[in-house]
């Protein structure tokens, strides 16, 4: 057996004890290049992060909580609860060398455009330059009955991008739309293409459009050359009566082609920024064998369908929440040390 050098023994001691101190949350030995977005961490937030983080703001509690799994950066909203403690978030992120990204509701109309550029400079107090947004509310297919019903939204959700576009001109912040199982590949690009703004891109989710029976490698290549940021996470699913139980699992337990992914997004855009959104949470139902499912979706169904069979793995997917609180918090916590190990062995992330 090779022996260690007094050296390397003491720097092997002191990592060992800094990770005890920060708790049995660190997955990687050295700091990740893959951040993490809130609701990743959905059930350690509702359940007041175990109390680890008293008298933090809400987003200070967050930061806090990704350093100890050595997350290179954090994706959050800042509301008023963040304001007296936004100069020492910046100060710690700063401090952390972790990148900030904000996540920001765009202006419903003319009235909401003071509250827009209020959160938005909040968050640039915060050291972000760019926030994710969404631009119509809920899923596609369970939200919608007609497709004349999804346009009428579709068509608020561009006029709020044109409201917002001024705004953020002026301050010279980024906006990115994330794929939120809503618009299909074509609807999305043709909604940023009125928009005409280089403030405003994408937020590439690289798997909500599975749950729209469209091709996740398809939809990667269409929207990176738009990225602004990336969502990443892995999917599996299970059969049911009326179609796919559909669940986030850890990063390389599912059937998404990461690898061809994470490549296809730096080819693109070599400086774009990957946060994990591994949502730990009952599986989602796509009822694909229903007729009210392909009410709103145009296309040949069985085409979709016999595309979409080829590519998914089908394995057993868990209920999360029938666990005990404690249960779903150290399923939580593996599905995200699991994917920062396979993101730094796997995807130099």
């Amino acid at each position: 057996m090779r022996r260690l050098s007094r050296r390397a023994a003491l720097r092997r001691i002191t990592g060992a004890c800094a990770a005890m101190m920060l708790g049995d949350a660190v997955a990687v030995s050295t700091r990740s290049r893959l951040g993490i977005v809130l609701y990743a961490l959905g059930i350690h937030q509702q359940h007041n992060w175990e109390g680890r983080h008293a008298g933090l703001s809400p987003a200070l509690a967050f930061l806090e909580e990704c350093r100890r799994f050595r997350a290179g950066g954090v994706q959050c909203p800042f509301g008023p609860k963040d304001a007296p403690q936004v100069a020492e978030f910046r100060r710690r992120a700063e401090q952390y060398q972790m990148r900030v990204e904000a996540i920001l509701n765009p202006p419903r109309d003319g009235a909401d455009l003071e509250r827009f550029e209020n959160d938005l400079k909040l968050a640039k107090e915060a050291g972000a330059s760019l926030a994710r947004t969404v631009i119509i509310p809920g899923r596609r297919y369970e939200r919608f009955k007609t497709l004349a019903e999804f346009r009428q939204f579709e068509t608020r959700g561009l006029q709020s991008l044109q409201r917002a576009e001024p705004v953020l001109s002026r301050h010279k912040f980024r906006l990115a739309v994330e794929n939120h199982k809503d618009q299909l590949i074509a609807e999305k690009l043709e909604t940023l293409r009125r928009v005409g703004s280089e403030w405003i891109g994408l937020c590439v989710d690289v798997g909500n459009n599975v749950a729209l029976m469209e091709e996740p490698l398809e939809t990667v290549r269409a929207f990176a050359p738009l990225a602004f940021t990336v969502h990443l996470k892995d999917l599996a699913v299970q059969e049911y009566d009326e179609g796919w139980l559909l669940a986030d699992v850890a990063l390389g337990d599912g059937f998404l082609p990461l690898k061809e992914v994470v490549d296809t997004v730096r080819r693109a855009r070599p400086d774009v920024g990957f946060y994990l959104e591994t949502i730990t949470r009952d599986p989602l139902k796509i009822p694909f064998r229903t007729d009210a499912f392909w009410a709103t979706l145009p296309g040949n169904r069985e085409e979709t369908l016999a595309r979409m069979n080829s590519i998914v793995n089908r394995k057993s997917v868990a209920s999360v929440r029938s666990l005990p609180v404690a249960q779903q918090l150290q399923l939580e916590r593996r599905n995200i040390e699991r994917s920062f190990v396979y993101a730094q062995e796997h995807l130099s992330l």
